[in-house]
């Protein structure tokens, strides 16, 4: 074959240092679009991003060439340089070190967007600790509680 066609898609979820609630809901929508001309900037595609003041979403179709570790690091990095650079935060605004992960099936595309796409009714009833947790069940990733939210 001689060309690659690949058809990636990722749900990746990351939180603020110590889960504080630093995403002010003024600013979720500068903070989300910032995150998307990262994403687009790589060379991927955003679909949806979402979150609560203390954590977000990301859905976003990835190219075979990403590595994903890298952009995660590049958004987390770029988006908390730009929250500090603006003041959005008393302090000094940063993410937990860790993040995670989930393959997403082209079948499944629009179910994990409604869930995003459905954060502040989601959390009505649940935690992010517990969300997370059941999104690493749901995936069958391995882990240690101890060290989830470190």
């Amino acid at each position: 074959m001689s060309n690659t066609f690949t058809q990636l898609y990722v749900h990746v979820v990351f939180a603020t240092k110590v889960r504080m609630n630093l995403i002010k809901p003024e600013y979720q929508k500068q903070v989300y679009e910032y995150i998307a001309g990262i994403i687009k900037h790589s060379g991927s595609h955003p679909i949806l991003i979402n979150g609560m003041t203390d954590h977000v979403h990301l859905l976003f179709r990835y190219k075979a060439d990403c590595n994903l570790s890298s952009l995660v690091r590049d958004i987390k990095s770029g988006i908390s340089g730009h929250i500090n650079k603006n003041g959005w935060v008393a302090g000094k605004f940063e993410w937990q070190s860790g993040y995670g992960a989930f393959s997403v099936s082209r079948s499944m595309v629009d179910k994990v967007y409604h869930y995003i796409e459905n954060q502040e009714k989601h959390h009505e009833k649940k935690s992010f600790a517990e969300e997370f947790i059941e999104l690493l069940e749901a995936h069958g990733v391995d882990y240690d509680k101890r060290y989830i939210f470190v």
